[in-house]
């Protein structure tokens, strides 16, 4: 039930399946007592359910895994957040919309925002929370290079995921040598923390015997096409944004520059730092 249908009945899985019209299997990440890959937003989710709202979580990285592909996975937001409102069972139709996300769900999340004058113009959002996201990929990676870092398990997830939504442009898995297979290998179908732990303190160069590795015009591109602050547009709706000053991976200038540039432009925006 919801504030736009309380007397509405609760609807079973198959019948929102049906409803959606496509096969699907049921997540158990919201279910799962593994402590590797419990969500720990859930007391956040409960939260908004007990105040009467909807709450949709959208698969953000698509049908090929694609961590990283931050464009994607602000339209699948968007797909997803129509297709909640087309079910007509939901009382969601005329409902607005707020979006939140944190590090990979701030990407999706913050590229949603961005993205919804020109790619969903009809939704009817509220506003958008986002925190800790890299806004500039291809700065994040020129940063990192080949040097070892706590978090080399994030960065190595994301090039797997780029390369398979830009098959061709991104050149990654046939530069592996033994190191960075067993290490693709064991977080190719993984998620953060079994990245982060198989990852800690590894760098690029370890994975690789090519030491021109970063020479790659094409899959920079890639990654200059997934960085908000080199995209143009602008949200139309409020944002919050929060991030570290002392964030050990993402580029804090980037953010900073695209928080002013969406201010210049009108947009209403709060931005504070933890």
């Amino acid at each position: 039930p919801n504030n736009h249908a309380p007397n509405a009945p609760l609807l079973s899985y198959q019948h929102i399946i049906n409803a959606l019209g496509t096969k699907c299997k049921i997540a158990r990440k919201l279910y799962t007592t593994d402590p590797m890959n419990q969500v720990i937003e859930m007391p956040g989710l409960n939260l908004a359910l007990s105040r009467g709202w909807a709450v949709a979580l959208p698969d953000h990285l698509g049908p090929r895994m694609a961590y990283g592909a931050a464009k994607l996975g602000g339209q699948i937001t968007l797909d997803g957040i129509r297709a909640v409102k087309k079910v007509q069972e939901f009382g969601l139709t005329d409902s607005k919309v707020g979006m939140a996300g944190y590090s990979g769900g701030g990407m999706a999340t913050a590229w949603a925002a961005a993205l919804a004058p020109t790619y969903a113009p009809e939704l009817d959002l509220a506003g958008s929370v986002y925190g800790g996201v890299p806004m500039n990929l291809t700065k994040m990676a020129s940063a990192l290079g080949d040097q070892p870092h706590i978090a080399f398990g994030i960065a190595a997830i994301a090039a797997i995921g780029l390369e398979r939504e830009y098959p061709g442009r991104l050149n990654v898995g046939s530069q592996l040598n033994a190191n960075g297979r067993g290490l693709a290998n064991f977080v190719v179908n993984g998620c953060t923390n079994d990245a982060m732990l198989v990852g800690f303190n590894k760098s690029a160069a370890q994975m690789t015997d090519n030491r021109d590795f970063m020479n790659d015009p094409a899959g920079w591109q890639v990654f200059d096409e997934n960085s908000l602050e080199l995209y143009p547009g602008i949200p139309r709706s409020p944002v919050f944004e929060w991030h570290s000053p002392i964030d050990g991976l993402i580029p804090i200038d980037s953010i900073d520059v695209t928080v002013r540039r969406y201010c210049g432009a009108g947009v209403r925006i709060q931005s504070e730092t933890f």
